[in-house]
């Protein structure tokens, strides 16, 4: 390893991001953690990551909070908030800091700041940083491969490619009280909500998905945030038979369960997506923020991915859809 698990006590990782961004991030993460045993590993991100931390408690040992910063979508940015972040990250006097956000055009600067004994990760040429321990971005392959190429950067042995999601006792039990009526691997989840309509697959589509794998004995859930049920709402309008609707219902605990319990997922390219990948629950993913290289999962035989940019073919997904259930389908004897 370009520095000894001797000189590396406190590690800082900042990426500042959402579910399925963390999710992918994962495998590079648990190289990270046997790299560094003994390394205290704090995430740098944003609030609700708390339960990310306590869910990945075997790779994070804490969470502080990231106020934001000018040029960062994800939170509104509090100036004053983040001199005190600043001051704060100097006195925690961290060994390594990890730049896992990206390609470091906004945050490279602000890295330094930290006064770190290192500083590593990504630049392009708007932010190059002249050190061995910093590599050229990426800009192709998979989410969780990029983060990967760091790890090989910095000499850390791979730890796989594999996603998690560790379910413990309160997910189950959340699951559980929601006294869901199914049979376990005769369901579907159906997911239509995402983050930023232009990400959302029109429900009407969702709808025609659904009703067929009614008519071919399936029961349908649909699940969803809470800000999500008027998506969902539409979703059902289009529908032509009963489904079981448990958006703004469920803790993300018990979606987790009900997706590893499901035959399968259709969902738009959103966190749901990397649950089913980690969870090796088959999946219906449609893509239409054509990146689907970048975001989609691993296993294409598992999860089939459609990108939606290439042309609006509802025959497509469909056919995807019936083939993946025959592929899946347990034989009869």
């Amino acid at each position: 390893m370009k520095l000894p698990a001797k000189d590396i006590k406190k590690i800082a990782v900042f990426r500042a991001l959402q579910l399925g961004d963390m999710l992918c991030v994962v495998p590079a993460i648990r190289a990270l953690r046997r790299a560094y045993p003994a390394a205290e590993i704090t995430l740098l991100g944003l609030p609700w990551a708390s339960s990310f931390v306590q869910r990945f408690n075997m790779y994070f040992d804490s969470l502080i909070h990231f106020p934001g910063c000018y040029g960062l979508p994800e939170q509104p940015h509090d100036d004053v908030a983040l001199h005190s972040f600043i001051t704060r990250m100097r006195n925690e006097k961290f060994d390594l800091v990890l730049q896992m956000q990206g390609n470091g055009t906004i945050v490279n600067p602000l890295m330094f700041l930290f006064n770190a004994k290192h500083v590593a990760g990504y630049y392009n040429d708007e932010s190059f940083v002249a050190s061995d321990l910093f590599m050229e971005y990426p800009n192709y392959g998979s989410e969780i491969s990029r983060h990967i190429a760091l790890m090989d950067h910095l000499d850390i042995p791979s730890a796989g490619v594999e996603l998690e999601f560790p379910l413990n006792e309160k997910d189950f039990k959340d699951y559980c009280e929601l006294c869901v009526p199914v049979v376990e691997k005769r369901y579907l989840c159906v997911h239509p909500g995402s983050r930023g309509a232009w990400r959302q697959w029109p429900p009407q589509y969702f709808a025609a998905l659904a009703d067929y794998c009614i008519e071919q004995g399936f029961t349908v859930v649909v699940t969803g945030t809470k800000e999500e049920q008027p998506l969902s709402a539409e979703f059902i309008k289009c529908m032509h038979h009963p489904v079981i609707d448990l958006t703004g219902k469920t803790s993300l605990g018990a979606v987790a369960v009900l997706i590893k319990n499901a035959f399968m997922l259709i969902a738009n390219c959103t966190g749901v997506s990397h649950i089913a990948a980690a969870l090796q629950t088959p999946s219906v993913i449609i893509s239409m923020d054509g990146e689907p290289e970048r975001w989609a999962p691993l296993d294409k035989q598992l999860h089939r991915t459609i990108d939606w940019t290439k042309g609006h073919q509802f025959e497509n997904v469909f056919a995807e859809t019936v083939k993946l259930m025959e592929d899946c389908r347990e034989p009869v004897h």
